[in-house]
């Protein structure tokens, strides 16, 4: 059973959004705070953080996506949610969910045991 389950990927074009989701395993989570981010991995290049947010609502953002992308989450339906507005082609990844049984907020892909299987966004200019 896959423990972490994103969707929503596409092709968008410049200036347009996209909203990605990922579900993570009850089985998995329930009974844990959970930590929770969103990487991406462009062709050629390592992967890199996005955003994160932590069990109880505090988020981060990378530089290249503050303002324009969104991270939220509902801990009763063990989702968390990418909202992506004005969408560049330096945008165009690969999209990671991860998670970790923490409080806290995680920025360090290291620091996530758990990953989903990733979705792909490409954003045509």
């Amino acid at each position: 059973q896959e423990q972490l389950v994103e969707s929503g990927g596409g092709l968008v074009q410049a200036g347009g959004s996209l909203r990605l989701s990922c579900a993570a395993s009850r089985r998995t989570f329930s009974g844990y705070a959970v930590a929770m981010g969103w990487f991406r991995q462009a062709p050629g290049k390592e992967r890199e953080f996005v955003a994160a947010i932590s069990w109880s609502g505090t988020t981060y953002y990378a530089d290249s996506v503050k303002g324009r992308f969104t991270i939220s989450r509902d801990n009763a339906k063990n989702t968390v949610h990418l909202q992506m507005n004005s969408l560049k082609s330096e945008d165009t990844a690969v999209y990671y969910c991860a998670a970790a049984r923490t409080f806290n907020l995680v920025r360090d892909l290291h620091e996530y045991p758990y990953w989903g299987q990733g979705t792909q966004v490409t954003v045509s200019s």
